[in-house]
């Protein structure tokens, strides 16, 4: 039966849905050697082709077959960016995973060079784009260390909502955590990826993040015995879970 090209490109691990449609959109899709459009539907037998190049169809990875897909855990360092190359040769969060037998990793959402903390790859577009997505509400915590002490009226104000030059946005939840002096620790929810959502947020209550950590993507936690540069395979229970968001 014939699916939304978005899907089926997804699903054959040419990246997230988002990044389809732009690629859709941009007319370096075609389709039976025409340019596709958003809302086409493809068939097994249907020839398609990203910047001229084909792209097989068949070669669908372990997530579109019906069996558990492939996700890797990796605690991201400060200094590396996620993106698979950098111009000015910076390393990438990519550069040490370990090589797939077909498909590639993708990454689920990203981590700014100055964050730390837990990234997640999988190599099944439709799990990436689904655990990426704003409408699935898909929690991430973060333990942030903040320069100054915010008061509890603060806090009031970045749960209820603070609006910001991509629209309002809030923390679903803040805990207080250790510190002393100058810094002090919290634990934060978001459950979006706008770019650098959590460190605007608290800057538009004059507070500075000088430490970020993500230590939790929806059910999959940041053990502590990790060490920056550390990846690891998620064993099933744990893919279960995700895949259960």
């Amino acid at each position: 039966m014939a699916d939304r090209i978005q899907k089926v490109l997804a699903a054959a691990g040419i990246g997230s849905r988002r990044s389809i449609d732009g690629l859709i959109k941009a007319g370096r899709v075609r389709v039976n050697d025409r340019v596709a459009q958003p809302g086409d539907r493809l068939n097994p037998h249907d020839r398609v082709s990203i910047d001229r190049r084909r792209v097989t169809l068949g070669s669908m990875p372990p997530g579109a077959t019906g069996a558990r897909p492939k996700v890797l855990a990796y605690y991201k360092p400060q200094g590396e960016i996620c993106t698979s190359a950098d111009p000015q040769g910076r390393r990438t969060v990519f550069a040490g995973l370990p090589k797939l037998k077909r498909g590639r990793w993708i990454s689920i959402g990203r981590l700014d060079i100055n964050t730390s903390g837990l990234l997640l790859f999988t190599d099944d577009g439709v799990l990436a784009d689904r655990l990426m997505h704003p409408r699935n509400q898909v929690e991430r915590e973060y333990a942030v260390r903040v320069s100054g002490h915010a008061t509890e009226e603060q806090l009031q104000v970045l749960r209820k909502g603070v609006e910001l030059k991509d629209g309002t946005a809030r923390f679903n939840a803040i805990s207080r955590g250790a510190g002393q002096g100058r810094n002090r620790w919290y634990k934060v929810v978001i459950t979006e990826g706008r770019n650098r959502e959590v460190r605007r947020l608290w800057e538009s209550q004059g507070l500075a993040v000088n430490r970020l950590i993500r230590i939790r993507y929806g059910s999959c936690n940041l053990p502590r015995s990790r060490r920056p540069g550390q990846f690891w395979e998620l064993g099933r229970e744990e893919i279960d879970a995700l895949l259960s968001l």
